[in-house]
């Protein structure tokens, strides 16, 4: 996991946050979007849904996971 690739994919999701909810406005029902994008976005991006249970991904997957949502979640608090 590198940190760009974490903050891309954190940035990522707080994008689709406004994109899913139709606003740009701060409030806890689009953070919670952005931090839930970040995840999803994070696992995609190493493929762990492709390899199965993700037991050979997991290493990897879980902190880009968790990080990407993290990032996203605050990303959303400053726009």
């Amino acid at each position: 996991m590198t940190i760009e690739k974490a903050v891309t994919i954190g940035l990522s999701g707080n994008e689709m946050s406004k994109a899913l909810t139709g606003t740009s406005e701060v409030c806890v029902s689009r953070t919670v979007v952005a931090a839930s994008s970040g995840v999803v976005m994070g696992t995609l991006a190493t493929g762990a849904l492709t390899v199965g249970l993700g037991t050979v991904a997991a290493p990897v997957a879980v902190p880009l996971a968790v990080a990407g949502g993290l990032i996203a979640g605050i990303a959303s608090l400053f726009d």
